[in-house]
């Protein structure tokens, strides 16, 4: 059966996404917890697949611009395929460190590739299509622990086995998106969408350019101060989101509010982000990104910060979809006002420096929060995280907005 070739990426996110969570939310935990570890070996487990993302974006997506997307990708989706099975062999943590790094190159490799080639594909509707692909991606991140938690709940009298099956699972889903990446194409058209002069030759990726041009790529995208202030709004509102994501829930229960209404809180979240995510980049096609970039991060900083003020479920309710739909707003403008600013040849270069900026601010924004709630509450570190996006918002605007280039 011939499929849209766009809505195959999109298919093949949404299994690579699944196949990536399934393998931490909830199991990993538990599964350290099974093998010995005690809370703080349970965070540096949690922490090494970040940790990959961080040091493995940029190379990934200068390689993409060097050798080419679909060979990245395919690389990616050997390491979906083989990862899984290897937790099956897991007797010691060490080992499950080993692979949780390993594990961490897909998604590294995968995320800033897929979205340079929808950025290589598309200019018009860049927006829409970048937001319509994370939505897929989100689609994968949200079923994960659900059919997660429904293995282990299911078997809780055997956790072992449990354990195991969701690793099955993982790799049943993880062979998928290897089979999907041989089908994936580097070039079409659709709706007579042109990605600019030399869109309708099939795309290279870098397949006849030597080192030296993607090194020089490379080095005009760091020397870049739009695409790096950019790139540093996202992380910032990622910071913002970590600090949600892992200290809501504590927050919460601890102003008397029940494990279901809090699932409520996230899961509203996520579901807000994936069905406005592809409004937010065609309305961003349409209206401009750099208002909608300031518009969406200023937003985020009211919403974190105002978390301390309320206690009762609505208001933390209304706040979370909020919150979700200023995330929606920055992030589906941030990629593609990166990809405009970048040329063609160097976008993989630019999705790497994104990837790994927000990662970054991703991955500190619990740790930083956490330090921040346990010396001085939770309402102190949701006003950090709203200082720190705001005052971002407000580079963006000196740095970006009044940039004359920009």
């Amino acid at each position: 059966m011939k499929i849209n070739p766009f809505r195959l990426l999109c298919i093949t996110g949404l299994f690579a996404i699944f196949s990536s969570t399934i393998s931490k939310s909830p199991v990993l935990p538990f599964f350290a917890s099974h093998l010995g570890a005690a809370p703080s070996g349970v965070g540096v487990i949690a922490a090494v697949s970040a940790l990959t993302g961080i040091i493995v974006s940029i190379p990934a997506g200068m390689f993409s611009d060097r050798f080419g997307r679909k060979k990245m990708l395919i690389f990616a989706a050997i390491i979906f395929a083989t990862a899984p099975f290897l937790y099956l062999l897991v007797t010691q943590l060490w080992q499950l460190a080993v692979i949780r790094f390993y594990h961490g190159f897909a998604t590294a490799v995968f995320m800033p590739v897929a979205m340079a080639l929808v950025s290589d594909l598309f200019h018009k509707e860049r927006g829409e299509k970048l937001g319509w692909f994370s939505t897929s991606t989100l689609a994968g991140r949200f079923l994960a622990p659900l059919a997660g938690g429904s293995i282990i709940g299911a078997i809780v009298f055997n956790p072992g086995l449990s354990y195991r099956l969701v690793y099955l699972v993982c790799g049943a889903a993880g062979l998928i998106v290897l089979v999907l990446a041989f089908r994936i194409k580097e070039s079409f058209s659709l709706s007579g969408e042109r990605s600019g002069p030399s869109s309708s030759r099939p795309l290279k990726g870098g397949a006849k350019r030597g080192w030296k041009e993607t090194l020089d790529g490379f080095r005009d995208i760091l020397s870049s101060r739009r695409i790096l202030i950019t790139s540093i709004v996202e992380a910032a509102i990622l910071f913002a989101y970590g600090t949600f994501e892992t200290f809501l829930p504590l927050y919460a229960l601890q102003s008397g509010l029940s494990a279901y209404k809090i699932g409520i809180f996230l899961s509203i979240q996520v579901i807000t982000l994936a069905l406005t995510k592809p409004l937010m980049g065609r309305f961003s096609d349409r209206h401009g990104r750099k208002p909608q970039i300031l518009a969406g991060a200023l937003t985020g900083a009211f919403c974190i910060g105002s978390f301390g003020l309320f206690r009762s479920f609505i208001p933390l309710l209304a706040l979370s979809i909020l919150f979700g739909l200023s995330l929606s707003v920055v992030t589906a403008a941030t990629s593609a006002f990166i990809a405009d600013l970048s040329r063609k040849e160097t976008h993989g270069s630019a999705m790497g420096v994104l990837g790994s900026i927000m990662d970054i601010g991703h991955t500190t924004g619990p740790l930083v929060s956490g330090i921040i709630a346990g010396y001085f509450g939770f309402e102190k570190a949701f006003i950090f995280s709203s200082a720190l996006l705001g005052a971002i918002a407000v580079l963006f605007f000196i740095g970006v907005m009044r940039d004359r280039q920009s």
